[in-house]
């Protein structure tokens, strides 16, 4: 079931178009991702999704509201973590969390959510000494703690370093599992694949792609390389025929068998069944990134 759906949404500021006719649906329960340059459209969508921003025209349901017409039933619905979140460097973590609780007619208790995202102890701490990872904790509990059934972050692991980012996305999996419905804005192509069910690609505000990540990749470039160097004998003609094989080639020692789908299991079947020994076995597969290169020409800068 659609919990949110957009569409023909159109926005311009000046000369400038930042969305035009953008169309898309988010499942209930899915973590939905998207994608885009700076400037090409994605925060202005999911702020007006949110209620945020007005739309030039198109139409936007979320959980059936209308987000103009419905706005403060639709705020005590949904959880929001925009791009750019700050609070005072000196107010207490539990002041914020009784702060944002004051704006919902049932929210959650926030002891009960310290404990759950990691910040237990930390209540009276101010917010300027918590680490970078517990700040972006605090924000995943400030959006969570109206009991929302949709959640928006934006940009949520942005500065942090590797460790961090990790850590954030088994937080981002533990809402999903709770039943909230995520929208997640990102700039990481690594995040989006481990995280996403689907993902739209924005560019110069329009959507050029909706598919799970796995999709996107292989409607690219459906083809693989499997690699690997036999030790002795080998005949490269065993291969040729096998189920997704699409080419075999012999480079020196080292032997790279092109295909599709799940041809390289039959390749290391076909192998094992021969008693072929082999060394160096990788398989190099096309990655979201190069999927959002073809789609919108762009790099990302991580």
């Amino acid at each position: 079931m659609a919990i949110i759906e957009v569409e023909d949404l159109a926005k311009r500021y000046g000369g400038h178009v930042a969305l035009d006719g953008v169309s898309f649906s988010v499942a209930e329960g899915e973590i939905f991702g998207i994608l885009g340059p700076n400037g090409a459209g994605k925060t202005t969508a999911v702020e007006c999704v949110e209620g945020l921003r007005r739309p030039d025209s198109g139409a936007v349901r979320v959980l059936g509201l209308d987000p103009q017409a419905d706005g403060h039933r639709l705020r005590q619905r949904i959880g929001v973590q925009l791009q750019e979140t700050h609070l005072p460097e000196q107010i207490k973590v539990r002041e914020a969390l009784k702060l944002f609780a004051s704006f919902y007619e049932d929210p959650r208790d926030g002891r009960e959510l310290l404990e759950q995202w990691g910040l237990a102890g930390k209540g009276e701490e101010r917010f300027g000494k918590l680490s970078g990872g517990q700040k972006q904790r605090l924000f995943i509990a400030l959006a969570l703690v109206g009991n929302p059934r949709v959640a928006f972050l934006d940009e949520l692991t942005t500065g942090l370093d590797p460790q961090a980012r990790r850590a954030t996305w088994g937080l981002i999996k533990d809402i999903r599992a709770t039943g909230v419905t995520v929208v997640l804005v990102s700039h990481f192509m690594d995040e989006v694949e481990e995280l996403c069910d689907r993902v739209a690609i924005f560019d110069q505000g329009r959507i050029v792609a909706v598919d799970t990540p796995a999709g996107l990749i292989d409607g690219v470039a459906a083809e693989h390389r499997l690699l690997f160097r036999p030790m002795g004998s080998f005949e490269v003609g065993m291969l040729a025929g096998l189920p997704g094989v699409t080419e075999v080639d012999r480079a020196g020692d080292q032997v790279v068998v092109t295909g599709t789908g799940d041809f390289a299991t039959a390749v290391t079947g076909a192998l094992a069944r021969d008693h072929v020994l082999v060394a160096d076995l990788r398989l190099e597969r096309h990655s979201l990134d190069d999927a959002y290169v073809a789609l919108t020409g762009d790099t990302f800068e991580l």
